[in-house]
């Protein structure tokens, strides 16, 4: 039987890249800092919560209540880790971001402060340390295609040949409407099960805030992401 093959190769780069702070939805700010003994101690991780809401961050402290995305997956969301290293007369911050895999994608200028008071000192410091961030101008971009500078894109590529799916479950139905830059999928219910977005490819979606795709295979989509660190491949008709 003839199949239609669907390579996808991503020349010098991929969809699975490094990504940077405007490809992360959410930070999760920990209750309370390594180097502290006590929750929230000098109010140090409320102030940090706040100060990234107001750079334009959704964010979350550890303890609250978390979206369903992200409490699915923990990979949509960086970490925000305050390191001290303060000497005798003078208290100094600094904040890094750190990614689900414990990777660095971002560190601030360290913030200072001379002011005696322990709470006024740490509170001025990573208010300080906070400039580096407010420089972003973050504006959450789901990561899409990334090139370099040689140009690298998403090649699809149709052969004769036989597909195989590598895990066979039965095919589900479900129905596209229309977004701004793609398509929400919806079951019967009807529930999201992805948000996708466009690409330059025909049939060739990237699945937002996934790490991964789908795309046409005959009539049946073939959706390929991965889900808590697991490559999952799920077949489904859509109907547009």
């Amino acid at each position: 039987m003839k199949k239609t093959t669907i390579i996808l190769l991503m020349i010098t780069t991929s969809i699975f890249a490094q990504k940077k702070v405007e490809n992360y939805k959410y930070i999760i700010v920990p209750n309370k800092f390594d180097f502290f003994k006590t929750v929230d101690q000098y109010q140090t991780s409320s102030l940090t919560k706040f100060l990234f809401k107001k750079h334009g961050f959704t964010v979350f402290l550890a303890d609250e209540v978390l979206p369903n995305d992200l409490a699915e997956n923990r990979c949509l969301a960086l970490t925000a880790v305050l390191t001290d290293a303060s000497s005798l007369f003078t208290t100094k911050n600094s904040i890094t971001l750190k990614d689900c895999s414990n990777k660095e994608v971002f560190s601030s200028k360290e913030g200072r402060s001379k002011i005696k008071n322990y709470k006024k000192a740490y509170r001025e410091a990573i208010r300080n340390s906070f400039k580096s961030i407010k420089a972003l101008k973050y504006n959450y971009t789901p990561t899409l295609i990334q090139k370099n500078d040689n140009q690298s894109k998403l090649v699809v590529e149709k052969t004769i040949d036989n597909f195989v799916i590598t895990n066979k479950i039965s095919v589900i139905n479900l129905y596209a409407q229309p977004t701004k830059n793609g398509f929400q999928l919806v079951d019967a219910n009807p529930k999201i099960i992805f948000k996708i977005l466009k690409t330059s490819v025909k049939d060739v979606f990237v699945i937002e805030d996934e790490n991964g795709i789908i795309y046409k295979n005959n009539d049946i989509w073939i959706a390929e992401y991965y889900k808590k660190g697991i490559k999952t491949i799920e077949k489904y008709q859509v109907k547009f």
